[in-house]
């Protein structure tokens, strides 16, 4: 064995001295990298949260102005206003107006079911200029935020066959408040549905679409394929067990489409088909796949009968896959609306903002 000299020694040491920088160097740089890319999901999460709502917004105001016609395939779609209300361009309607009473609960923490039916009751009391049947009866007859879901049964009990699009319209919000509980956003969407639109197909038809739009907001990336009808199927196991073999069977109409088959739409499982085949038969443009939110609202608009409903319900989806980034920048400069009749009026910088404080708050 040959003994060490000092000068082996002191070789040897900074030697080690070496690696441990070195470790030390790597370690410290695998810690920002992790830390970049978290900072970068949590931007791209917190965009396309806010593009369901924002996407649902847009598609409601592009739909307001053809509502209850049948524009086919070769008629201009633009967010031009109009339509049977008067709408100004890029003016949301009642779908948007009900969505912001779940969303300013939302945003302050809160899931409160009194809190949004005293939004939904306040709304309806202003005099909205439009209103679904359904939505009007339920409304109209409640006398307090707590009698809200017992009249909404009633109306159920009374009229067997009736499930309007009502509450489905306006599901955007409710993803936003739980993104990593999915039994929790099950829950929230039916209750939150059930308290206008008590049918078993309107609550699985919110269910359905809510998971949908979290798993598109906490899943989706920009340059993967995402798979749009899995993430229907997904939350399939969170409908009532009665309805899981009938909602598999809808699915897998909407997406075999063609997407005109799905007209009228005010019922809440056709409306739901028609949203879904618009957008599971509208191709993604292989140069600029996210151009695939616009043309989608476009053939969800193309539909007709409740072209508003149908182009809101479709955005929301479109927004939480594809983002707010990617919705064109005329559509959010014209997009705006009220909470309700005569109050002031808010824009899409508005409601990120409380998208903003709806996701802070459900984290």
């Amino acid at each position: 064995m040959t003994d060490l000299t000092i000068t082996d020694f002191v070789g040897t040491a900074w030697w080690f001295i070496g690696g441990a920088i070195l470790l030390g160097f790597i370690i410290q740089n695998v810690k920002k990298r992790r830390a970049r890319m978290a900072g970068e999901r949590s931007r791209a999460v917190s965009d396309r949260a806010t593009g369901a709502v924002l996407g649902s917004a847009a598609g409601d105001a592009l739909g307001a102005g053809y509502e209850f016609t049948n524009p086919g395939p070769d008629r201009e779609i633009a967010m031009k206003g109009g339509g049977g209300f008067g709408w100004a361009p890029g003016e949301w309607t009642d779908d948007t107006q009900m969505a912001v009473a779940i969303l300013d609960v939302i945003a302050t923490g809160s899931s409160d079911l009194d809190a949004i039916a005293s939004n939904f009751l306040t709304w309806y009391a202003a005099g909205p200029a439009d209103v679904g049947n359904q939505t009007r009866s339920v409304l109209g007859s409640a006398a307090i935020p707590e009698d809200l879901a017992v009249v909404a049964v009633a109306f159920m009990d009374a009229n067997p066959e009736a499930a309007g699009n009502g509450a489905l319209m306006r599901t955007a919000p409710v993803a936003l408040t739980a993104l990593d509980d999915r039994t929790e956003i099950a829950r929230l969407a039916g209750s939150i549905a059930s308290l206008t639109h008590a049918h078993p197909d309107s609550v699985a038809a919110c269910v359905l679409w809510s998971l949908a739009i979290q798993e598109a907001i906490t899943t989706a990336e920009p340059d993967r394929v995402f798979d749009w009808e899995a993430a229907v199927r997904n939350g399939l196991e969170h409908v009532a067990e009665d309805r899981m073999e009938r909602w598999d069977e809808l699915i897998a109409e909407a997406v075999t489409g063609p997407p005109g088959m799905f007209n009228p739409n005010g019922w809440v499982v056709t409306a739901f088909q028609a949203a879904l085949s618009a957008i599971v038969n509208t191709p993604e443009p292989t140069e600029q796949p996210s151009e695939h939110l616009r043309d989608a609202l476009i053939a969800a608009v193309r539909i007709g009968h409740d072209t508003d409903t149908v182009a809101a319900i479709a955005g929301a989806f479109l927004g939480a896959r594809w983002g707010k980034s990617v919705i064109p920048d005329e559509w959010l400069d014209l997009v705006h609306g009220d909470r309700r009749r005569g109050s002031t009026q808010i824009r899409a910088r508005d409601l990120e903002d409380l998208v903003r404080g709806a996701t802070q708050a459900g984290k």
